[in-house]
Parts: C-alpha cells; structure tokens; sequence
C-alpha cells in the first residue's frame, strides 16, 4: 500500500493542503501510522493541464518532507521524472523512485537509478500534462501499454538498471480516456506477461467522478474513496503488487479481503 503526499499547490485531488512541510510530513506520518507501506511524496503536479516547476522548486518543496519522514522511520518513494530532485530525495534517506514518465523526460534519471540500485517504478507515458491527452488514441489500449512498457524496461535495462528493480504502472488516467481507463483495469490480468510487478494509480481520478456523476457534474475527489476501494480490490484480485491511494484505512482492509479471497481459491 503506497499513500500519496503532494507537497504542491495545485494537485487534483489534495493541492494545498500539504504544501507546508510540516503539515506533510505529518500527514505522511498519519499514512504510515493507517497502514501505509511506503509514503510517495511529490512536489510537481502531474494532473492533466499542469505546467511544470523547475527543479529548484521541486527540491525545496520535497526535500525537508522527505529527509524528516525518513527520520520518523517512514519508508519514503519520490515522485518525480526528473534526476536532480531523485537525487536530493535519495541522498536524503528515500528508497524508491517513482517516475511518471517512464524514463522518458530525462534519460539521465535511469543511470541515476542503477548507481543507486533501488526499485524503479516506470508508468506508461505518452507526454507532459499539458499536452497527454491529444496523444489518447489506441487501437488496443492494453496492448499498446503492454508493448510500450516493454520497451521502456528494455530501455532502462539498456542504461544499467537492473531487472529485478523495476516495477510497472500502466499509468491509469495518464493520456487515457475514460474508457482505455475502465479497459485496463478490467485487463490488469493481461499485463501479467511483462513479468514484473504492477502499481496501479486508480486513486480518485477523473474517471471514478465521471461515473458517480449526478446531473452531470462529477463527483468531486475527495468524495471518490469508496469507488477507488472498488478499483483497488479489482487491482488486487488482479495480482498487482500495490495500489497508489490518497487515504488508506479502508484500501488496507480492501487488500485484506481481496488477498483471503485469493488464499481461499487456491485451496483444494
């Protein structure tokens, strides 16, 4: 169970109310006290239409929520697609990086991660926030994200990263529509044959609102937690190695339930 902290201002669901460090590094603490296996922090929105900070921005708002979680013995993962940030982050005590681009919006971040020789998570990308969704177009979408993926690993095996580091995230919400969203988590089974672990970001997404909509108006994030319970469940059942979610208690519990299920089918 992976819980989210962004330490940023304009986030979809969260924008703000962590951009103090102490207040994330406090809520960081609360999710690893609810059941949180890892804490991801992030200080640049990824929602769709963002703009980018700079790196500077980036280290200033991460690097003391990090370096104080880590303290408080917070296993930490840092959110960012960019290598000087990872690197404050690591230096800083922090065990995995979680890039959202794959490796792709700076070539120097997978050489960064195999001198380290920590975990890797590599999501499905197709472009920046304010231009992924001219690029949502599929014929297969698991297929596509399936091929895409591979080629990412081989990519960043090619750079020194070592296979048993990586980890996949088939990038639900990222240059997807509604629908390629809703298709992949029916499919996350499909994706078994990369042969590597899966991470699946469902948490509160656009997709969830549009679905709980009433008079056409999406349900707003902070009101989408039973839905993305629903979806966790389905990620588990599904064999994913972790779900990414905004709050945990009921997502632990939702992780129990799924892992007795599977115990119970592999009985004879």
């Amino acid at each position: 169970m992976i819980g989210v902290v962004n330490v940023t201002p304009d986030s979809f669901s969260d924008g703000g109310r962590h951009l103090d460090p102490g207040a994330a590094v406090a809520h960081g603490i609360a999710l690893h006290a609810a059941g949180a296996d890892l804490v991801d922090v992030g200080g640049e929105s990824t929602r769709p239409g963002a703009t980018r900070v700079d790196a500077t921005e980036e280290i200033r708002r991460v690097l003391p929520v990090v370096r104080d979680l880590v303290a408080a013995g917070v296993t930490v993962s840092i959110d960012t697609m960019r290598r000087e940030t990872a690197t404050a982050a690591l230096v800083a005590g922090a065990s995995i990086v979680n890039d959202v681009s794959g490796g792709l919006a700076d070539p120097d971040l997978p050489r960064l991660v195999a001198d380290h020789g920590v975990p890797y998570v590599l999501m499905h990308w197709r472009g920046h926030s304010d231009e992924m969704y001219k690029h949502a177009q599929y014929a297969d979408v698991v297929g596509e994200v399936g091929a895409e993926l591979t080629r990412r690993v081989e990519a960043v095996v090619a750079a020194g990263v070592e296979l048993d580091q990586i980890v996949l995230d088939p990038g639900i919400g990222f240059a997807k529509t509604a629908e390629h969203n809703w298709t992949l988590v029916a499919n996350l089974d499909r994706l078994a044959y990369l042969g590597r672990p899966l991470l699946v970001g469902a948490s509160r997404k656009s997709f969830l609102g549009e679905l709980l909509a009433v008079d056409d108006l999406p349900r707003p994030p902070e009101e989408r937690d039973d839905a993305t319970v629903a979806t966790t469940v389905l990620a588990a059942l599904a064999g994913a190695w972790a779900v990414r979610v905004h709050s945990v208690p009921a997502n632990v519990d939702a992780v129990k339930v799924a892992a007795r299920v599977l115990a119970a089918r592999d009985r004879p």
